[in-house]
């Protein structure tokens, strides 16, 4: 099976999720023996994995159609998610919204990365089938690494004597992701030291997250900015928590790669965990801010179970490894599907 994967403007999104998804996505399918093609001008290829909704991808689908190409779509982007990003994306929610329905409406099959996400999905109207399957995680790559553990205290240049606790995150400064409430917690708790990683152009976000991120937020809060590599790696395991406050996700890849790290792991208590994370016993939850600071200090005193053995174990289920089969098996089922037309 030949597969075209696509990818509009990758330069553009390569520091995003869609663009992390990219290069995952490759990983996984080098497990199969699918011939993956990522050149537009492709003409031989048995399939197109859509994965972005800009002008370019809908002009890509509607060649792939003039062909009688099957188009199967990955839908990492929602409604819910587009909110509370960027300046003036809640006011261009619900076109985006419409143009994210039309987009996906010319697919004959829609892989999303979790149930909460395919429900999001069919509450749109959508009536293809819809494959939960995981955006995965290079489980390997995140094993403790007492190297990159000393690259990441020295890219902060923590000394050795330097005993805080660290708390990180990780994601765009976007008011969705829960970047005020890290802030507001670095604030309550001047003891320890936060460390934000990822980056956002400052002039398309808020005034306020703008401020805050220059200027507006406790000396132990630091914003790190976009890294990758042995020092990001570094952090997920050298750090003591992994906090993600995030109020809406479609998974959330940053996650897995905490508990990929055997990281304690703290995020919100919202839908889109509540299928493959559980409070309490592979990760910890919280609802609002105090509940944050009260979890966040109760996990780093050790008041509460090491729970990140079993938060391991979840990584391991969705190991690049795994994903890999469960993504050929998904382009099989479109390729047997009848043509939209016949449907």
């Amino acid at each position: 099976m030949k597969v075209l994967q696509y990818f509009e403007n990758p330069g553009l999104i390569s520091r995003s999720g869609i663009g992390h998804a990219q290069r995952l996505q490759q990983e996984e399918l080098s497990y199969t023996d699918i011939v993956l093609d990522t050149s537009p001008f492709s003409k031989d290829y048995d399939l197109i994995d859509v994965n972005t909704y800009g002008p370019k991808s809908l002009a890509m689908v509607a060649k792939a159609r003039l062909q009688n190409r099957k188009v199967v779509y990955h839908a990492h982007s929602t409604y819910e998610d587009f909110r509370n990003s960027f300046i003036g994306s809640n006011f261009l929610s619900k076109p985006f919204k419409k143009h994210l329905i039309k987009a996906y409406r010319q697919a004959d099959l829609i892989i999303t990365p979790t149930p909460y996400a395919k429900s999001l999905l069919r509450s749109y109207g959508l009536k293809q089938p819809i494959v939960p399957i995981s955006n995965g995680v290079q489980v390997s790559s995140y094993r403790r690494n007492k190297s990159k553990i000393i690259k990441f205290r020295q890219f902060l240049n923590l000394k050795e004597n330097d005993k805080r606790k660290i708390i990180i995150s990780v994601g765009l400064y976007f008011q969705r992701k829960g970047i005020m409430d890290f802030v507001e917690l670095a604030r309550r708790n001047p003891e320890h030291l936060f460390v934000w990683f990822g980056y956002t152009d400052l002039r398309i976000i808020p005034k306020k997250i703008r401020e805050t991120v220059k200027k507006d937020h406790p000396d132990n809060c630091v914003f790190a900015g976009y890294i990758t590599g042995d020092v990001l790696q570094g952090a997920y395991s050298g750090a003591d928590l992994f906090l993600y406050p995030s109020y809406e996700e479609t998974e959330g890849i940053v996650v897995l790669e905490a508990l990929a790290s055997s990281q304690k792991v703290l995020v919100r208590d919202i839908p889109v965990y509540n299928d493959w994370l559980h409070d309490g016993f592979d990760c910890y939850k919280a609802s609002n801010l105090d509940e944050f600071d009260k979890r966040l200090n109760e996990i780093l005193a050790g008041k509460v179970k090491n729970v990140s053995k079993a938060g391991h174990e979840v990584a391991l289920k969705r190991d690049v490894s795994l994903i890999g089969p469960q993504l050929k098996k998904a382009y099989e089922e479109a390729l047997s599907l009848p043509s939209q037309e016949s449907r």
